[in-house]
Protein backbone atom coordinates (compact mmCIF):
# COMPACT_ATOMS: atom_id res chain seq x y z
CA UNK A 1 0.00 0.00 0.00
CA UNK A 2 1.51 3.38 -0.96
CA UNK A 3 1.88 5.80 1.77
CA UNK A 4 -0.48 9.20 1.76
CA UNK A 5 2.05 11.04 2.05
CA UNK A 6 3.63 10.55 -1.57
CA UNK A 7 2.86 12.77 -4.61
CA UNK A 8 0.96 10.57 -7.01
CA UNK A 9 3.38 10.35 -9.43
CA UNK A 10 5.70 8.74 -6.37
CA UNK A 11 2.96 6.56 -5.66
CA UNK A 12 2.61 5.76 -9.31
CA UNK A 13 6.82 4.89 -9.58
CA UNK A 14 6.21 3.06 -6.42
CA UNK A 15 3.84 1.12 -7.33
CA UNK A 16 5.53 0.26 -11.03
CA UNK A 17 8.11 -0.60 -8.94
CA UNK A 18 6.26 -3.41 -7.18
CA UNK A 19 3.71 -4.72 -9.44
CA UNK A 20 5.82 -3.79 -13.07
CA UNK A 21 5.08 -0.80 -15.19
CA UNK A 22 2.87 -3.46 -17.64
CA UNK A 23 0.11 -4.38 -14.85
CA UNK A 24 0.11 -0.73 -13.48
CA UNK A 25 -1.11 0.69 -17.26
CA UNK A 26 -3.24 -2.52 -17.28
CA UNK A 27 -4.85 -2.21 -14.15
CA UNK A 28 -5.43 1.57 -14.97
CA UNK A 29 -7.23 0.77 -18.60
CA UNK A 30 -9.21 -1.99 -16.75
CA UNK A 31 -10.31 0.83 -13.90
CA UNK A 32 -11.61 3.39 -16.70
CA UNK A 33 -12.90 0.57 -19.36
CA UNK A 34 -16.10 -0.07 -17.10
CA UNK A 35 -17.59 3.38 -16.11
CA UNK A 36 -20.37 4.61 -14.06
CA UNK A 37 -22.64 3.22 -11.56
CA UNK A 38 -24.86 0.74 -13.27
CA UNK A 39 -21.21 -1.59 -14.00
CA UNK A 40 -20.20 -4.30 -12.02
CA UNK A 41 -16.67 -4.86 -11.75
CA UNK A 42 -13.81 -6.27 -10.14
CA UNK A 43 -11.68 -3.62 -8.93
CA UNK A 44 -7.88 -3.85 -7.65
CA UNK A 45 -8.34 -2.03 -4.09
CA UNK A 46 -4.26 -2.15 -3.60
CA UNK A 47 -4.04 -0.33 -6.97
CA UNK A 48 -6.71 2.09 -6.29
CA UNK A 49 -5.00 3.00 -2.34
CA UNK A 50 -1.43 3.02 -4.66
CA UNK A 51 -3.17 5.78 -7.32
CA UNK A 52 -5.93 7.74 -4.73
CA UNK A 53 -3.68 8.33 -1.98
CA UNK A 54 -5.37 9.43 1.62
CA UNK A 55 -8.83 9.52 0.10
CA UNK A 56 -8.67 6.04 -1.09
CA UNK A 57 -9.61 4.00 1.83
CA UNK A 58 -12.91 6.27 1.88
CA UNK A 59 -14.06 5.47 -1.34
CA UNK A 60 -12.94 1.96 -1.15
CA UNK A 61 -15.31 1.71 1.73
CA UNK A 62 -18.45 3.41 0.36
CA UNK A 63 -18.07 6.75 0.36
CA UNK A 64 -18.37 9.28 -3.40
CA UNK A 65 -20.06 6.71 -4.78
CA UNK A 66 -17.24 3.88 -3.90
CA UNK A 67 -15.74 1.81 -6.04
CA UNK A 68 -18.29 2.31 -8.91
CA UNK A 69 -18.20 5.82 -8.25
CA UNK A 70 -15.97 8.41 -10.78
CA UNK A 71 -12.99 8.81 -8.37
CA UNK A 72 -10.99 5.30 -9.72
CA UNK A 73 -11.83 6.21 -12.61
CA UNK A 74 -10.04 9.59 -11.94
CA UNK A 75 -7.26 8.33 -10.08
CA UNK A 76 -6.70 5.55 -12.77
CA UNK A 77 -6.46 8.27 -15.23
CA UNK A 78 -4.23 9.95 -13.11
CA UNK A 79 -2.15 7.11 -13.30
CA UNK A 80 -1.66 7.17 -17.26
CA UNK A 81 -0.17 10.68 -16.54
CA UNK A 82 3.05 9.07 -14.72
CA UNK A 83 3.22 5.57 -16.40
CA UNK A 84 2.04 5.30 -20.08
CA UNK A 85 2.02 2.40 -23.10
CA UNK A 86 0.25 3.22 -26.37
CA UNK A 87 -2.01 0.78 -25.57
CA UNK A 88 -4.01 2.79 -22.78
CA UNK A 89 -4.76 5.28 -25.95
CA UNK A 90 -8.17 3.77 -26.79
CA UNK A 91 -9.06 3.43 -22.87
CA UNK A 92 -8.22 7.38 -22.45
CA UNK A 93 -9.55 8.14 -25.75
CA UNK A 94 -13.17 6.69 -24.55
CA UNK A 95 -12.49 8.83 -21.14
CA UNK A 96 -12.95 11.71 -22.64
CA UNK A 97 -16.65 10.64 -23.52
CA UNK A 98 -17.35 10.12 -19.70
CA UNK A 99 -20.25 11.03 -17.79
CA UNK A 100 -17.66 12.42 -14.91
CA UNK A 101 -16.39 16.15 -15.72
CA UNK A 102 -13.18 15.43 -13.48
CA UNK A 103 -12.58 11.98 -15.43
CA UNK A 104 -13.39 13.90 -19.02
CA UNK A 105 -10.51 16.99 -17.54
CA UNK A 106 -7.61 14.20 -16.50
CA UNK A 107 -8.44 12.17 -19.87
CA UNK A 108 -7.54 15.59 -21.54
CA UNK A 109 -4.18 16.32 -20.02
CA UNK A 110 -3.04 12.60 -20.28
CA UNK A 111 -3.82 13.31 -24.04
CA UNK A 112 -2.20 16.30 -23.68
CA UNK A 113 1.10 14.72 -21.85
CA UNK A 114 1.72 11.76 -23.94
CA UNK A 115 0.92 13.14 -27.65
CA UNK A 116 -2.34 10.48 -28.04
CA UNK A 117 -3.08 11.44 -31.65
CA UNK A 118 -5.57 9.17 -31.94
CA UNK A 119 -7.62 11.34 -29.38
CA UNK A 120 -7.52 14.47 -31.34
CA UNK A 121 -11.44 13.45 -32.40
CA UNK A 122 -12.38 13.14 -28.47
CA UNK A 123 -10.51 15.69 -27.68
CA UNK A 124 -11.70 18.42 -30.11
CA UNK A 125 -15.49 17.53 -28.78
CA UNK A 126 -14.92 18.84 -25.03
CA UNK A 127 -13.94 22.30 -26.48
CA UNK A 128 -17.85 23.05 -25.76
CA UNK A 129 -17.87 21.17 -22.71
CA UNK A 130 -20.22 22.43 -19.56
CA UNK A 131 -17.37 22.39 -17.24
CA UNK A 132 -14.68 25.35 -17.85
CA UNK A 133 -11.83 23.07 -16.27
CA UNK A 134 -12.41 20.75 -18.73
CA UNK A 135 -12.63 22.82 -21.92
CA UNK A 136 -9.41 24.63 -20.52
CA UNK A 137 -7.52 21.17 -20.88
CA UNK A 138 -9.38 20.53 -23.90
CA UNK A 139 -7.52 23.41 -25.26
CA UNK A 140 -4.32 22.57 -24.01
CA UNK A 141 -4.42 19.16 -25.25
CA UNK A 142 -5.62 20.50 -29.05
CA UNK A 143 -2.74 22.88 -28.93
CA UNK A 144 -0.16 20.26 -27.75
CA UNK A 145 -1.68 17.88 -30.44
CA UNK A 146 -1.35 20.49 -33.15
CA UNK A 147 1.53 22.38 -32.82
CA UNK A 148 3.87 22.38 -35.69
CA UNK A 149 6.61 20.22 -35.85
CA UNK A 150 5.39 17.83 -33.39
Amino acid sequence: MASSRLTPAQSVAAECQRRGAAAVVSGCIDLLVARGANETREVDDALVLALGGAAAPHVLGGGEGGKQGYWPRVWAARGLLYVWEDRAAPAIAAAAADDAWRVREMAARVIARHRVDDALEAVTGLRGDQVARVRVAADRALARLTVSGS
